[in-house]
């Protein structure tokens, strides 16, 4: 583009407004993993409390539906604080979707009445609002974060970002296990087949707390600028992208003050037209099929920790509901610790280095190898005396998730749109991710169960999960591009490239790291000749 500013934001050191940044949109992912990853020793709480007479047992099918109407908020939130993201300001809606987030979490912890019906309606619904705060937060800290970086370390300061969630799911682990000790040694508790008043208290109390992160950060969001990408390319307004940029960037107003003000035209074309679907098309079906594809593989595989903790909690007869809350929080916290969070900064350390697509397909093809590896010697091994292999094999699967596409996926919606598009583009792309989701949270719980009960079992469950794995590595293969290292602007101008890419897919003619190098004047030349060569061939290129 030529902009100063841009340029500027481009090639900045690392400084502390970036680290800021981090932390500011950071808190919004922690909160979002602390509420999400909540509900499952939550829901063990209020089933020993509600379904006194169902054995304390919630019926797998409320287990479900709580979490797909999170889900469902969320792929709504997504879309919708997306779209507002790009037409209204990345700033403006940014402090929305936080104040949404803590006052859903009060709801969900207060949940109005004491009878199961009530409860459960209220929570469903509370918890559907803080999905909606949730999706909001997910594309436009992704916009943010990338449209602040440079692109030198761009990957690495999104994916730190991302990486609060690792924090997030430890932090409603160690909250629910505090909130169960204390609640456990003040109740003197009582027998076996009685539940204490204190436990309907204690689930209020954790959710209650998730609202504390995301109030903490709500001043320190509505003191950021907008970024200077949407200022000065959306809005057009130059001069006052390198005043805000001025104040946060070790740089003097002059150096990044144009001498004649006059910001590049807009794509004149508008969203989901034949000319944006032509130019940008095949990047938003490959950010949306492969976030899609992982989050059917990883919210799936959070179902199926009640099977994995299963063997290694004490049991029944000798557990109270504090222990019982307490053991899962506990196995969860473990998973977090040993592989959740490692796989996250092992992705920041390496996805500048390495590159994004590089990193996504290793990421599928060992979470594809992992669930094969459990599968198909399910019924001679795992159902036996190989529960910790099981159990390292599994973790391994998250280990390659956060250290793949579930960091990945997170970030090229954020780099390979035009700044007009960006937030709305990554919106879609989340809501696409949301939708594989729920498909994982209600279709795996279905397809587990065994023939008997109209299920396939949990071994072909398993098999097909890492088939959805494999096709993940085709999808990233054949449609993603590089992004390491280039420009966000580089990004508006790959209708003229885009030829190129399908050419290096197939014949191999050149590497996602070259690529990245060239300048525009040798894209075009690419283009040129790739176009010429196309038209003197008898057989088109598929």
């Amino acid at each position: 583009m030529g902009l100063k500013v841009l340029s500027a934001l481009d090639t900045a050191k690392t400084q502390l407004y970036h680290f800021k940044a981090i932390v500011i949109a950071g808190m919004g992912l922690f909160t979002d993993a602390y509420d999400l990853f909540s509900i499952t020793p939550v829901m063990t709480l209020v089933g020993r409390v509600y379904y006194q007479d169902k054995h304390y047992e919630i019926p797998a099918a409320v287990k479900s539906a709580m979490l797909a109407v999170a889900l469902l908020g969320t792929a709504t939130g997504q879309v919708v604080f997306g779209i507002l993201g790009d037409r209204v300001g990345r700033r403006r809606v940014y402090g929305l979707a936080l104040a949404l987030m803590v006052l859903s979490s009060i709801g969900c912890g207060f949940s109005i009445c004491t009878t199961r019906s009530c409860v459960l309606v209220s929570l469903g619904f509370f918890r559907f609002l803080l999905g909606l705060g949730i999706g909001g937060d997910y594309p436009l800290s992704a916009t943010i974060m990338s449209e602040f970086a440079n692109k030198k370390t761009r990957g690495a300061f999104i994916a730190a970002v991302f990486s609060m969630q690792g924090f997030g799911i430890l932090a409603s682990s160690t909250v629910t296990m505090i909130v169960c000790s204390i609640f456990d040694r003040a109740s003197n508790y009582p027998p076996s087949n009685h539940t204490p008043m204190g436990a309907d208290i204690a689930w209020r109390l954790i959710l209650l707390l998730g609202a504390l992160p995301a109030a903490m950060t709500y001043y320190w969001r509505m003191m950021m600028p907008e970024t200077a990408r949407y200022t000065a390319l959306v809005e057009r307004n130059v001069a006052q992208a390198a005043k805000d940029m001025e104040k946060v960037l070790d740089v003097s107003l002059a150096d990044i003050t144009e001498d004649s003000p006059v910001s590049p035209p807009p794509p004149n074309f508008p969203f989901f037209s034949n000319e944006f679907l032509r130019r940008h098309g095949r990047d938003l079906l490959s950010c949306a099929a492969a976030w899609f594809l992982v989050d059917v593989v990883f919210y799936s595989s959070n179902l199926f920790q009640s099977r994995i903790y299963t063997q290694f909690l004490p049991p029944k007869l000798s557990r109270n509901v504090y222990r019982d809350a307490f053991n899962e929080a506990k196995l969860q916290a473990i998973v977090a610790v040993c592989s959740t969070i490692p796989g996250y900064w092992v992705s920041v350390y390496f996805i500048d280095r390495l590159g994004r697509v590089k990193i996504q397909i290793m990421g599928f093809l060992f979470m594809g190898i992992g669930y094969f590896a459990i599968a198909i010697p399910y019924n001679r091994y795992w159902d036996s005396d190989h529960k910790f292999g099981f159990m390292v094999i599994y973790c391994l699967t998250f280990f390659f998730s956060n250290f793949g596409p579930n960091t990945t996926t997170f970030i090229l919606p954020a780099e390979l749109f035009p700044a007009r598009f960006r937030s709305t583009c990554h919106g879609i792309s989340g809501a696409a991710g949301k939708i594989g989701a729920i498909i994982g949270a209600v279709g795996f719980l279905w397809a587990s169960h065994d023939r008997s009960d109209n299920g396939i079992g949990m071994q072909a469950s398993l098999i097909i999960l890492g088939g959805a794995s494999l096709v993940g590595v085709a999808v990233t293969y054949l449609f993603t591009r590089e992004t390491t290292g280039r420009s966000l602007e580089e990004n508006e101008k790959e209708d003229e490239y885009a030829g190129v890419w399908f050419i290096r897919l197939f014949l191999h003619n050149n590497t996602a790291s070259a690529s990245s190098r060239l300048s525009v004047g040798e894209r075009e030349d690419m283009s040129s000749r790739s176009t010429a060569n196309s038209i003197r061939s008898s057989t088109p290129i598929h």
